[in-house]
């Protein structure tokens, strides 16, 4: 029972990862349509500012996060202004192209200025467990799930009560009526990808001490678009639910089920879930609503 916990907790943290990552998917479709599936490699450029920040210069580590944070917004913005805001309301086959293509570059860009080598950053969190009973916990793998919690939070609050918030929600659902309204739709974009960059990068910070920072890190999207797409795409709980779902069921299949059955469990639930539910988890009704 002790095993079957611990892997439960194990996978709700990196389920909070997929969930950060599949969120990131979810914001920029709900604002412009826009499927970004670069979003991985934008999370493992992240991680690697992370490193530089705090492994290379020598930062301390939360000012390492806020400055890779910031790093990460502004990037964000320029992604948006420069790839993707050209070829806006041209076929949606193009965007997809040029997101990919994005995804390449930025993967190519991160091999020629970090290298091959694997790579890690402490935390005041590393090597760190908490007990009870018999039951040992990481406090990383914690620290994922508290840091997860909170930013939902920030995020509720500020598509709640802030008025920047309110017009990203209104261009969402509707880019016409929010321009005539007065809202600065291209901004909001903008504005948008960069917190879409923000929740990656802290996705790619907080998994960087319990997995090696690697060039092929931006791989882990290909587990957090089905997360969205299992949660509801366009539903930002449903990115956050399917990306546990999938972390909890990756990790007891690693763990009960022979070697090999990790790698697929997740999509043979997928696949059932969207069998029985094909809108998803949170359903239709979850895309009108943040």
């Amino acid at each position: 029972m002790l095993d079957f916990v611990q892997q439960v907790i194990g996978g709700i943290a990196l389920g909070c990862v997929y969930g950060l990552i599949a969120l990131g998917f979810v914001l920029i479709y709900k604002a412009t349509e826009v499927v970004n599936f670069a979003q991985g490699e934008i999370m493992m450029l992240g991680a690697f500012l992370s490193f530089t920040f705090i492994a290379t210069l020598g930062l301390n580590y939360w000012l390492g996060f806020l400055l890779c944070v910031i790093s990460m917004a502004v990037l964000g913005a320029v992604m948006e202004r420069l790839v993707v805001r050209p070829i806006l309301g041209y076929p949606q086959f193009s965007i997809v192209m040029a997101t990919i293509g994005l995804g390449l570059v930025i993967r190519s860009l991160v091999g020629i200025i970090w290298g091959t080598d694997d790579l890690r950053i402490e935390t005041p969190f590393t090597g760190g467990v908490i007990q009870f009973g018999g039951l040992v916990l990481s406090q990383d793998s914690l620290s994922i799930i508290v840091a997860t919690a909170l930013l939902c939070v920030v995020l509720y609050a500020f598509f709640r009560f802030t008025k920047i918030g309110i017009a990203m929600q209104a261009t969402s659902q509707n880019m016409l009526a929010a321009y005539y309204m007065g809202i600065p739709v291209k901004r909001m974009f903008s504005l948008i990808w960069s917190l879409s960059a923000i929740v990656a990068c802290c996705a790619g910070v907080l998994l960087a001490p319990i997995t090696f920072i690697h060039a092929n890190l931006g791989f882990l999207g290909i587990k957090a678009f089905p997360a969205a797409v299992l949660g509801g795409f366009g539903s930002i709980p449903g990115a956050l639910a399917g990306g546990i779902t999938i972390g909890i069921v990756e990790s007891l299949s690693g763990f009960y089920l022979p070697e090999g059955f990790k790698d697929v469990a997740a999509y043979v639930v997928l696949l059932a879930v969207l069998l029985w539910r094909p809108q998803g988890l949170f359903g239709s009704n979850a895309l009108k609503k943040v």
